[in-house]
């Protein structure tokens, strides 16, 4: 399974750990394309890349994702936008947060009937949803 793992870089890189400790987990599901998420090397100005390129080489991997997981605690639109088109071309999309810190999300990530979402607080409780998430056929992503 070929999983693309969104989260935060322009929007902010307070959760790169968590991303990382993520990353680690759903290692366990699968290939995870976009491992640099987790890097604490990448600051808030991003990769030191061209950004069409960025564009192009993360659309790619997108394209070719079994499901895509993001976590969209912190707000950000490039996560938004990969939902977006995820949703657009029929992947399974899985959207964690954790309402401590973002007690309310964007209706267009709560409102939307595309994606699954489920709530969070510390990285031992993704355990239990990825083992579910990834045998459930309901979600496609098995």
């Amino acid at each position: 399974m070929r999983i693309y793992f969104a989260g935060s870089i322009s929007g902010g890189r307070d959760d790169w750990n968590t991303y990382r400790g993520i990353i680690a987990l759903l290692s366990n599901h699968g290939t995870v394309l976009t491992e640099h998420v987790g890097d604490s090397k990448i600051s808030i100005t991003g990769e030191d890349l061209d950004d069409a390129y960025i564009h192009d080489r993360d659309l790619e991997w997108l394209r070719s994702c079994d499901c895509v997981v993001a976590e969209v605690t912190r707000p950000s639109l490039g996560v938004g936008y990969e939902i977006g088109r995820a949703t657009e071309w029929g992947k399974p999309v899985l959207c964690l947060y954790r309402p401590s810190i973002t007690p309310r999300l964007s209706a267009m990530i709560a409102g939307c009937n595309k994606v699954t979402l489920q709530s969070y607080e510390q990285l031992e409780d993704l355990k239990s949803i990825f083992a579910d998430h990834f045998s459930n056929p309901h979600d496609n992503c098995s």
